[in-house]
């Protein structure tokens, strides 16, 4: 920290005084005044803000005013994704590219139009010439989604047409940044562990004939090896990770940025800043970090009596991070089950076998199966609750090799396509700026001169 920056911490602490009562607002005032916090409603329904034809995700059907729970359900443009999933694992085939492209377009595409896209998308994988030595080698971030989002408000200098929100323009700066993120991603994690963790540096080239798994796993692996069944894996993860409604924090907003008529960069970055954030797509890292600790503090994974008590002090606050959460469990939307978390549980489970990593993944299936009831006691919840997605894709990733500083970096890599269709959607249907309101919890006063004060 420089001189400056020190000079200010101890000015601001010494000026600020204790400000907490000015900005906290009791709850009281929203219960009153039926203010809806988070934009939810009180039975935890999301508020009502918009129509889609991207994606949708169901874990409950609304009976008599009432929720009615159901196993969770996510469907890809109307496509259910266990379908989409059990296709490209029945012939062995890549499929997030073809997710991606039906997200954008709206229809899964033929033979032709598939190799078309594959082409173009192909020949996105570049970065602008000297972007990645004047934007991400300068300037190291500790955090790659900083980094990330950084990189793509700069591209914005690079498109020579860069305010068009013409449908056509839109695609154009989607397909590139579809194919831009995995790069900038692997060098700024390069970049991260070399300048701050001491560690050799390399960049390596993707090549036009992987799969964005493959490719990815190429670049961000010394020697840039891996096995088919690594790749597939990977690429089950994005598919995962691709699209999940337009009420999820990222994807609103880019939805509320791109409402006010803003550039395709703007948009993205803001949503890229939204997903890093803990209780968005940063819980994965969250949950190894919660694993690590009750793999250390608890003695026998396989008794769920002292796995229970180390949960409770979690709840508590007084074992974990101190946040009295068990990170993992339960979701917004989703009630019976996580269609997400279902999938990638299964194939998790054959992967824990191969690569040694069976304890672990009964330890996860013991802090799900211990954990759950404990919530539900706790915040005295009629509805179940149940394992959320990053419940096991923190382990996978792991399994992977993948270090945690990519986990959230690479759900931005997959998202980056519903972000897409959600800024296209946004800017051709709703033409109105996304504007709610708050309600001023002031009465009015009079100002007062500085010599009376």
């Amino acid at each position: 920290m420089d001189i400056t920056s020190e000079v200010l911490r101890g000015y601001v602490k010494e000026f600020c005084g204790d400000i907490t009562s000015t900005y906290t607002i009791d709850a009281s005032q929203y219960q009153h005044h039926a203010i809806k916090r988070g934009l939810r409603n009180e039975d935890g329904t999301g508020v009502m803000a918009g129509v889609t034809r991207i994606g949708s995700v169901q874990g409950y059907y609304l009976q008599d005013n009432g929720r009615v729970p159901i196993p969770g359900k996510l469907y890809y443009r109307g496509i259910d994704v266990e379908d989409i999933i059990s296709a490209h694992t029945a012939d062995g085939s890549f499929g997030y590219e073809e997710v991606s492209y039906l997200l954008l377009m709206g229809k899964l595409p033929n033979k032709l139009q598939f190799e078309q896209f594959n082409t173009i998308l192909a020949k996105a994988r570049t970065l602008p010439p000297n972007f990645t030595e004047d934007m991400i080698l300068k300037a190291p971030s500790r955090n790659v989604m900083n980094k990330l989002a950084r990189s793509v408000l700069a591209l914005y200098s690079y498109d020579d047409n860069p305010d068009d929100v013409s449908i056509e323009n839109i695609v154009r700066q989607s397909i590139e940044l579809i194919g831009r993120f995995p790069i900038i991603i692997a060098n700024a994690y390069a970049v991260k562990r070399h300048h701050y963790d001491g560690k050799s540096l390399y960049l390596h080239v993707p090549k036009e004939e992987l799969s964005l798994s493959e490719n990815f796993l190429r670049m961000v692996r010394k020697d840039k090896r891996y096995t088919p069944e690594e790749a597939h894996l990977l690429d089950l993860m994005l598919i995962l990770h691709a699209e999940h409604g337009g009420g999820n924090n990222s994807a609103f907003t880019c939805r509320v940025l791109s409402s006010t008529g803003t550039d395709t960069y703007s948009a993205i970055s803001g949503a890229v800043s939204s997903l890093k954030g803990p209780l968005h797509g940063g819980a994965n890292a969250k949950v190894m970090e919660q694993f690590r600790s009750i793999s250390e503090n608890v003695k026998d994974y396989k008794d769920d009596d002292e796995v229970r008590t180390y949960l409770s002090k979690v709840m508590d606050g007084e074992a974990g991070d101190g946040a009295g959460k068990i990170y993992g469990l339960g979701h917004a939307v989703y009630t019976l089950s996580d269609p997400r978390a279902v999938i990638l549980k299964r194939f998790a489970s054959d992967m824990a076998e191969t690569k040694g990593f069976s304890e672990q993944f009964e330890l996860m299936e013991t802090i799900e199966r211990v954990g759950i009831p404990i919530i539900m006691e706790r915040k005295h919840l009629a509805a179940p609750i149940c394992a959320n997605v990053d419940m096991y894709s923190g382990l996978v990733y792991s399994m992977l090799g993948i270090p945690e500083d990519l986990y959230t970096p690479l759900f931005a890599a997959s998202r980056i396509s519903g972000w897409c269709a959600h800024r296209i959607e946004e800017v051709m249907s709703c033409h109105k700026i996304i504007r709610p309101a708050y309600r001023a919890a002031f009465e009015p006063q009079a100002y007062v001169p500085m010599e009376k004060r």
